[in-house]
């Protein structure tokens, strides 16, 4: 996988497909508008400046957590911080393509 597949969440990740099929956590990090708009049937909406603060949440959920917001950027700034806080994390791309992934992923 390259640089941006990883930065941005393309690829085949074995790791975020096996999270998603063991019902991982599914966190949008776009702003409140944006994820009015259309998101990921059961994610949550955390934007990204409210992550640091939700980290002690997150960790007492105790399963994996998929991230993801229009592009993969954002998600890949999100994955740090809870990478560095210990959190088993992914990036999980754009909403959009991983709204296929986690519908593959459910049957």
């Amino acid at each position: 996988m390259g640089f941006f597949s990883k930065l941005f969440g393309g690829g085949g990740d074995s790791g975020l497909e096996k999270a998603l099929k063991e019902g991982a956590v599914i966190i949008d990090v776009r702003t409140k508008q944006e994820y009015k708009d259309g998101h990921i049937r059961g994610s949550f909406n955390i934007p990204l400046a409210r992550i640091p603060k939700e980290v002690k949440r997150l960790k007492a959920k105790k399963k994996p957590i998929v991230l993801c917001c229009r592009s993969g950027a954002r998600a890949g700034s999100a994955q740090s911080v809870l990478k560095n806080a210990g959190i088993e994390c992914y990036n999980g791309g754009g909403w959009v393509s991983l709204r296929k992934k986690v519908a593959a992923a459910r049957k």
